[in-house]
Order: structure tokens, then sequence, then C-alpha cells
């Protein structure tokens, strides 16, 4: 006896739905899943400037007077990248991209009263840099000295001390061999074309800038150091070096300032407070001030007027 016709066709009407039923599975998973907000949230939107286009330059705060040292100080992480972060004292998190931007404001704002000298953020607000745009500002504005500002973090939160980072010598080579052999001949180091230089003659120019630049990014970590021994917590007593992007920079002098560790509480809160902000802008400031007095007359002696009452050690 045959079976009735719907029998039959059942199996078939089944096989033609199923695809439509695991579309509208993914739908419905996309519309639980895939929002922002609900279920797992995986959407990232990222705002990428158009290829080519230039990041605008921030302004430049202080005397009017061009002649002037130009300091840039750069604060590290921002927008969608928060960098480390710590567990706030009244609830929330500290985080690193935040207190970076306060330690910023807070050393240009010493600067500024202090006098002389001109200073430009790399941000002034919670908006994402790539790193070569960070030391690109400071290379456009023509600046006399790069200071980015950080944070630490480690697994031990027993971990503390700030720490100044310089270039080392594997980061130093590589960004000379790069600089040097550029495509846009039209480019320079500390004043000097290499449009119409040859390569090996660009390589040596590059090379020489280099060794003058590092040495002046040492002489400003010492002075650091040295200025902050009564008032900061240091993690290490010398000068670290690392191949940081920031600091790849031929003709202009670049250190790194980690100010502490996030992973601390202790030092997290300092980090945060009113107090830690002014005892790093207090220590930066006046070793920015000794730096641009040695290197108008090398034989100045330390500039003691500068010194002031030092704030309690961290």
């Amino acid at each position: 006896m045959s079976r009735p016709v719907a029998t039959r066709l059942l199996p078939l009407v089944l096989l033609g739905l199923a695809p439509v039923a695991v579309f509208a599975g993914m739908v419905a998973a996309d519309r639980v899943f895939g929002a922002p907000g609900r279920g797992l949230g995986y959407v990232v939107r990222l705002e990428l400037r158009p290829p080519g286009r230039e990041i605008g330059l921030p302004p430049v705060e202080g005397p009017l007077d061009a002649g002037r040292p130009l300091v840039v100080l750069d604060a590290g992480h921002g927008g969608h990248d928060p960098g480390s972060s710590a567990p706030g004292t009244h609830g929330g998190a500290i985080k690193e991209k935040a207190v970076t931007l306060a330690l910023a404001e807070a050393l240009r704002d010493r600067l500024l009263k202090q006098g002389g000298i001109r200073v430009a953020l790399t941000r002034r607000e919670d908006r994402f840099l790539l790193l070569s745009e960070r030391a690109a500002i400071a290379r456009r504005l023509k600046a006399d000295l790069f200071i980015s500002i950080h944070a630490d973090s480690a697994a031990d939160p027993a971990a503390s001390g700030a720490t100044i980072y310089t270039l080392s010598d594997r980061g130093s080579s590589e960004a000379a061999a790069r600089l040097a052999i550029k495509e846009n001949r039209a480019d320079s180091v500390n004043g000097v074309a290499l449009g119409d230089k040859t390569d090996a003659v660009s390589a040596i120019l590059v090379d020489l800038s280099q060794r003058e630049t590092e040495a002046r990014s040492l002489q400003f970590a010492r002075l650091v150091l040295r200025e902050g021994t009564s008032m900061l917590r240091f993690r290490e007593r010398g000068i670290q070096s690392a191949a940081f992007a920031v600091l790849k920079s031929a003709d202009l002098p670049s250190v790194l300032f980690e100010a502490g560790y996030l992973s601390n509480p202790g030092e997290a809160a300092q980090l945060a407070s009113a107090e830690g902000r002014d005892a790093f802008a207090a220590v930066t400031a006046r070793a920015i001030s000794i730096f641009f007095a040695r290197s108008i007359d090398p034989g100045a002696p330390a500039a003691t007027s500068l010194r002031s009452a030092p704030p309690a050690a961290w």
C-alpha cells in the first residue's frame, strides 16, 4: 500500500526548512550576543584616520618667544587603550590613561608657572594616539625635549618605584638605519637636510646625530634621578634602556618615565593623588630647568635657586 502524499512530502519540506532555521538562529544569536551592551558584547568599533592624513598639532603654551626651549609631554595610552589599571579607593578603577594625563597636566602647569619654557601635550583629553604619532608630534613641533609618561604594572603587588628609560643601543641603531634609508630624502636631522646626500653620508650624519641625542637623553635622565632623590622612590638607582618606539627619534632627546606601579595599591593611590602629582611635577620640572640651563651654558652650576622646599617623600 502506498503512503499518503503528505507523509511522502514531509521529509522534503523539513529538508528545505533546515537552512532557514539555521539562518534564523544565526540572526537571533547575533542580536543577543553581538550588540554592544548585550550578551558578550564582542563588537569593538575603532575610529581610524584616513590613510596619509597627519594628525593635527596641539597648541604650544608658554612664552611667545619661539627661541625658548620647547618640551613635549606625552601622556601614555588613551581612548580605547586604557593601559594598566588598579582598584580605586572609592570604587571604580584607577586607569593608567587617566593617571598619565593628570601627571602631564601637573608638570605642564608647574613649567608654565615657573616660566621660560614652552610646553605642548600630545593629548589633552581621553583620545587614542598611535605610538608613531606621539614622537612625530614632537618632531613636527621641533621640540627640544620629549617626555613620555607612563605607570608600570607587575604581577608582584609589592613592586614599587619609578623608572626612567632611554633608548637602548639596539633601538638606536635600528632607528638610525630606518631614517637613513627613508625614501623621502627631504627629511633632515638636526637641521641638516639629507635630500642631497648619498646613503653612506646620510647614515653617518644620522649616526652622529643619534649619538648626540643619546648623550643628551642620558644627561636629562640623570638629572631626574638626582633631583628626585629626596622626593620620589625609584625602583632602580640607575638609568634603564629599552627599544621603546616613542623614543626612536634621531635628533630629539627623549625619555620614558614610568612614574610608579599601579599594581601596588599604595603607589596607585599616591599616583592618583594631588600630592603624588605635585611631587612628580616638582622633580621633573626642576630637572628640565637645569637641563636647559646647562644647554645654554654647559659650565653653569646646578641652579640651586630652582629648588623649592620638597614635599614629603613618597
